[in-house]
């Protein structure tokens, strides 16, 4: 479940700095690459930030069958 989670966060960060970009200014194409960057340094050291606040939250990592 984290990792889903982190991924529908990356994503919706990205899509909402892209329309940000678009509309405001394109300084928002650096939080992009933000994003982006942490997401491969992310998969380069298998540690992520998000991981890590979601698991003190309680977030399970495990996928439960929905039926």
């Amino acid at each position: 479940m984290r990792n889903r989670i982190v991924r529908g966060v990356a994503g919706t960060f990205i899509l909402i700095s892209l329309i940000l970009a678009i509309y405001v200014s394109q300084n928002w194409l650096w939080f992009t690459a933000f994003v982006g960057a942490n997401l491969l340094q992310s998969s380069l050291t298998k540690w992520c930030l998000l991981e890590d606040i979601l698991k003190k939250f309680g977030v399970s990592d495990g996928e439960k069958d929905c039926c």
